[in-house]
């Protein structure tokens, strides 16, 4: 009987002993070096691919965000305050069915022939012709869909391009310095044939601030 307890302990410390081991290398030593590999290696990428301006980060180039006036009037309560509308000194990037909440990531998860995403579309078709001052039917999808994640940072060039004289007026600019900008912020398609060309809007936006 002794020697069936003394057995039995050997193995439960040697379990013990390796739970341990395995503890410390796959709970410590692997994530330790992961990370350690990840920001040497690859800094940007690790740390969310952060954009900073003078020395505050004022988003992430992996993620769109909204670019609208302020919500807000003194003294107005957050229940009262109006809805929030599109600043028209900005480019504006693609609708976010999440609100641009990195949290609530997602589309509308509405099909092609459902009568709400029909209206909302042509709805938004006339609301940004409108803003952009442009013909509706000349407006792109990704001006009216969002994507399916609700955060894409990116545009389409035709999108860009449209928004150029609405930016250009509001900032007193003229409209072929606002052109030049997109056409120097239009990106190439992956490996030249890979996806499709498009336009940061967080880059874009940070590059005409500097405008004057």
């Amino acid at each position: 009987m002794s020697k069936f307890l003394t057995s039995a302990v050997r193995r439960h410390l040697s379990a013990l002993r390796m739970l341990l081991l395995l503890t410390v290398v796959t709970g410590i030593v692997y994530p330790l070096a992961v990370t350690g590999v990840a920001q040497a290696a690859f800094h940007d990428r690790a740390n969310g691919s952060q954009v900073k301006q003078n020395g505050h980060v004022v988003g992430s180039s992996l993620l769109g965000q909204s670019f609208n006036l302020p919500t807000e009037n003194p003294g107005t309560s957050k229940s009262t305050a109006e809805v929030a509308k599109p600043d028209p000194k900005w480019f504006q990037p693609r609708p976010s069915a999440g609100g641009y909440d990195p949290l609530a990531s997602g589309a509308s998860n509405l099909g092609p022939n459902d009568p709400d995403l029909i209206k909302s579309i042509k709805d938004l078709r006339k609301a940004v012709a409108a803003f952009d001052g442009v013909d509706p039917a000349s407006v792109p999808a990704d001006a009216l869909t969002s994507s399916g994640s609700g955060l894409d940072p990116e545009i389409s060039p035709a999108y860009a391009y449209e928004q150029v004289n609405r930016v250009a007026k509001a900032r007193g600019l003229t409209a072929d310095t606002v052109h030049k900008l997109v056409a120097d912020h239009v990106v190439d398609r992956d490996l030249g044939f890979l996806g499709a060309k498009r336009v940061n809007v967080l880059d874009l936006n940070r590059a005409l601030a500097t405008l004057r």
